[in-house]
């Protein structure tokens, strides 16, 4: 960040001084990419711990995975920062990525040959579906071509085109898994960017998802779609925290940010009962807290914020002893809603990350995940009843009626932003709204996609903006981070 380019120099000739409003990897992320650029960084967190989605646990003193369990490594975002911040020899994929669907009370294998769900071909969907299932599917050849503007909802679209039972059964449970949402409501263009922009292109659904295998085919990328950090990706937050306080960044945990304030000559940060002054800052905090520190300086982008909404969820790990708890092989299922069973998912995380297999080979860690936009009164449930309706569903999938020898639940309230039809157009708003005040910018994953390597390269897009270089928010904006289902993860 050039003093010259935020429009709030110091005059002094000193680095610009930057403020970071939130301490979860995308503020991480922009406070690490900041002191590359030379500036003086501070990062406020409001709670009194770092990672925010990303939490490092331990369940009977076995290491695991509280929030997010793994990142898409075809982007290179994610793996890049881990390298950077010294957790390249700890990297790992999966062990198995082979998953399941959990439908009409039997686990089946989850099909190949479909994009988020959307098949090809109607036989790429044989023994999930049913043979009316698979006939209509069929019918989309001769349907002449579906206009749908600059938007459309995935399921809406899907279902007009190939039947409601393949969003029902196959695309439901995969977005559900990404953003614990609504595939009927969850906007194509930024949930699933690559389906959009080759749906517009072809007059059948099924000719652009083969288009779009095609040109994978083509391009033949090799490596890991997904990748883990041995001892959890909560891990990473941490060592880019490290990082950053070792290059002379300064985070204070246990700081909830009360005002914004611009001067004439940048900044006004109120923290409790002090004040900090900065020449930029950037907001990395989900929309709700930004639209309220917003709402003196742009009440039009917070006006825009507010009407982000939020899933909340629940991931409830257990650990089994080994020798009484027989899984299939795997690396978990998920369960589509229609289905009517509690869980939404579950991971198989001894099975999927070796590196929690090898530090007690006498356990088996599962996590199940439950809660949905729009249906989150299953966790009214206090957390034994959490843990009960986990164990229930796990017996009546794969059998297992093993005791657990601990539990552990994990809510995240609000832990989710929709992405509904006309979300893309919503952040185009916000961040012009934004651009109009020198010195401030906003990433996170309200913006363009929930996945890490999307929260990463939000935050660099905002670092960039600050210096005066538009690139990255016009890609983002254009092009968002399509978030890949990482097996049968939540």
């Amino acid at each position: 960040m050039r003093e010259a380019d935020t429009g709030t120099g110091t005059g002094t000739g000193q680095a610009p001084k930057a403020v970071v409003i939130g301490g979860g990897i995308a503020g991480l992320a922009a406070a690490h990419r900041l002191l590359a650029a030379g500036a003086q960084v501070t990062v406020l967190e409001a709670s009194g711990r770092l990672g925010g989605k990303l939490r490092a646990g331990e369940i009977a003193g076995v290491r695991v995975d509280l929030g997010a369990e793994s990142m898409l490594a075809r982007r290179p975002e994610a793996v890049d920062l881990a390298r950077e911040v010294g957790l390249g020899d700890r990297l790992q994929p999966p062990g198995t990525a082979t998953a399941s669907l959990w439908t009409r009370g039997v686990l089946r294998p989850m099909p190949k040959g479909h994009v988020m769900g959307v098949p090809g071909t109607a036989a790429a969907l044989s023994g999930v579906l049913s043979d009316e299932g698979l006939t209509r599917i069929e019918q989309d050849r001769d349907l002449p071509a579906t206009e749908f503007g600059d938007d459309v909802a995935v399921g809406a679209y899907v279902a007009e085109r190939l039947g409601r039972e393949v969003v029902d059964r196959l695309v439901e449970p995969l977005l559900g898994g990404v953003y614990a949402g609504d595939a009927y409501r969850i906007s194509m263009r930024s949930a699933v960017p690559q389906l959009f922009e080759a749906a517009r292109a072809h007059r059948s659904l099924t000719e652009a998802v083969r288009a779009i295998q095609e040109r994978a085919a083509r391009n033949q990328q090799t490596g890991p779609v997904f990748m883990g950090i041995e001892g959890g990706i909560g891990q990473l937050p941490l060592a880019v925290a490290e990082s950053v306080r070792a290059r002379g960044g300064e985070i204070l945990l246990d700081s909830p940010v009360h005002g914004l304030h611009r001067t004439p000559d940048g900044w006004e940060v109120r923290v409790d009962d002090h004040v900090i002054e900065a020449d930029a800052v950037v907001l990395a905090v989900p929309a709700q807290q930004a639209a309220r520190l917003l709402d003196t300086e742009s009440p039009a982008a917070a006006a825009e914020l507010r009407t982000v909404e939020y899933a909340s969820m629940a991931l409830i790990t257990l650990a089994f002893r080994r020798d009484e708890a027989q899984l299939p092989e795997g690396s978990g299922f998920l369960v589509p809603p229609v289905d009517g069973h509690t869980i939404k998912a579950s991971t198989f995380a001894s099975n999927k990350w070796g590196w929690i297999a090898a530090e007690d080979p006498g356990l088996v860690v599962v996590r199940t995940s439950v809660g949905r936009y729009q249906d989150e009164k299953d966790l009214a449930r206090e957390d034994d009843g959490l843990v009960e309706v986990s164990r229930h569903d796990l017996r009546e999938a794969t059998g297992l009626s093993a005791t657990p020898v601990a539990t552990r639940v994990t809510r995240w309230h609000e832990g989710l932003p929709q992405y509904p039809v006309g979300h893309h157009a919503r952040v185009a708003r916000i961040r012009g709204h934004v651009a109009e005040i020198p010195g401030l910018a906003v990433c996170g994953a309200a913006y363009d996609g929930v996945g890490i390597p999307a929260c990463i390269a939000s935050a660099y897009a905002a670092v960039d903006q600050l210096d005066g270089d538009l690139t990255g928010v016009e890609e983002l904006t254009a092009y968002p981070v399509q978030s890949l289902h990482g097996g049968a993860g939540e």
